[in-house]
């Protein structure tokens, strides 16, 4: 029986595993929640982080087991064997030569990309464009080569002893301490300062500079809202870090004639009465300007609503242009407001005959009248208003009837 189980429940595991599951569980979770992968999840891969150096190690583990987190910190064993998370992933993974088994290798940790969005017509998008785009980004300071200043100037924060980090432990009640990890104030989490009189001119020892990029962003014919366009390696620099990434987001904008679906471009076309009776004719400009014609011969009705298709119109396919969607059509045919009376004759002459109901003795005729939508839609409120204030209201007339 162990005292308490919250650092097998961080890895997933249960007491008792043996340490390949416990190895099987933190390479999962490391990878997943590793602040590379995901930035704001850097509190619960040190919580992993923990969870492991404390599992894997034997003497802690059986500490652990018989008192809980507790007896760790009463015997001095909260901390030590690595100096933080990173060590922990670093010889796990090879980067130490220890648990992982791996190769010694150096690796840097990845900067924080950096998302831009870009807004581009349908028409791009149809026929694929290069847009330039300038920003603005950190680059190494090539003054100082990044160390902030001369190399002897540059000394370990006495704070946080080189850390970055400050430790700080709260008494929550008798016997119950808890530890806070922050970072640490003087140094901004470098783990290092740098005289002022000795830093450098160019970057103030920062470290790094502004710089302006244009960057060249090639959007390809068929490419969607949404899709993403990575320049490796163009983001911020950072000492000691491999640069992130700059993300551009496509952002399509609305058209005016034709809405995009999948592969396939929507036109709503509308169509007199006359037209959609007796044929018509109307000419379409497509996204890259040409004119298609598209013809209804006489004899051939279109139905309000009706929807039809022009194949290998519509979109080009990304990475396959010559391949296209459809172009569909959706009729809407405007009706007259009102037709003069004395041509009605000579319509029915064309048009089927009509059906007559057989009117019942006793049955009544009504008007139709027109409705208002704004009307109609205080009219609504009113009743919802007033079933609200029913529904409130409700409660104390049933109380006042009893009383």
């Amino acid at each position: 029986m162990v005292k308490e189980t919250t650092f097998y429940d961080i890895l997933g595991v249960k007491p008792g595993c043996s340490q390949d599951d416990l190895k099987k569980a933190y390479r999962k979770l490391a990878l997943k929640y590793h602040p590379d992968k995901n930035p704001n999840e850097g509190e619960r891969f040190k919580q992993i982080s923990q969870a492991y150096e404390v599992l894997s190690n034997p003497e802690k583990k059986r500490i652990y087991d018989q008192g809980g987190e507790q007896a760790l910190k009463e015997g001095g064993m909260n901390s030590g064997g690595f100096s933080s998370p990173m060590d922990i992933f670093e010889m796990f993974f090879g980067g130490g030569g220890g648990m992982g088994g791996g190769s010694c290798r150096n690796h840097k940790r990845k900067g924080a990309n950096v998302v831009h969005q870009l807004s581009v017509s349908l028409e791009e998008l149809y026929q694929g464009t290069v847009r330039k785009l300038a920003l603005q980004k950190n680059v190494i300071c090539d003054k100082c080569d990044g160390i902030g200043g001369k190399k002897d100037a540059v000394e370990q924060c006495g704070t946080c002893q080189g850390s970055g980090v400050q430790v700080s432990i709260q008494q929550l009640g008798p016997g119950m301490l808890q530890q806070f990890r922050t970072t640490c104030g003087d140094c901004k989490g470098q783990g290092e300062r740098i005289r002022p009189k000795d830093r450098c001119k160019q970057c103030n020892g920062k470290k790094t500079v502004r710089d302006r990029k244009i960057l060249e962003v090639y959007v390809d014919k068929g490419m969607v809202d949404g899709q993403k366009i990575t320049f490796s390696d163009e983001g911020d620099q950072e000492p000691d870090r491999d640069p992130g990434d700059i993300v551009i987001v496509l952002d399509e904008k609305p058209h005016e004639s034709y809405k995009r679906s999948g592969s396939d471009l929507i036109l709503r076309m509308n169509l007199t009465l006359t037209e959609a009776l007796c044929g018509f004719q109307k000419c379409v400009t497509t996204l890259d300007n040409r004119v298609l014609v598209i013809n209804s011969p006489p004899g051939d009705v279109i139905k309000h609503g009706d929807v039809k298709a022009v194949p290998d119109e519509g979109m080009p396919v990304w990475k396959d242009p010559f391949n296209k969607g459809r172009l569909i059509i959706q009729f809407i045919v405007d009706f007259p407001n009102s037709i003069d009376p004395a041509i009605i004759p000579d319509l029915e002459k064309c048009l089927p005959a009509r059906e007559q109901d057989i009117v019942p003795d006793g049955a009544e005729e009504v008007a139709l009248l027109e409705i208002d939508p704004e009307q109609e839609c205080r009219r609504k409120e009113r009743a919802r208003q007033q079933a609200y204030e029913e529904d409130e209201s409700g409660p104390s007339r049933v109380q006042c009837a009893t009383n």
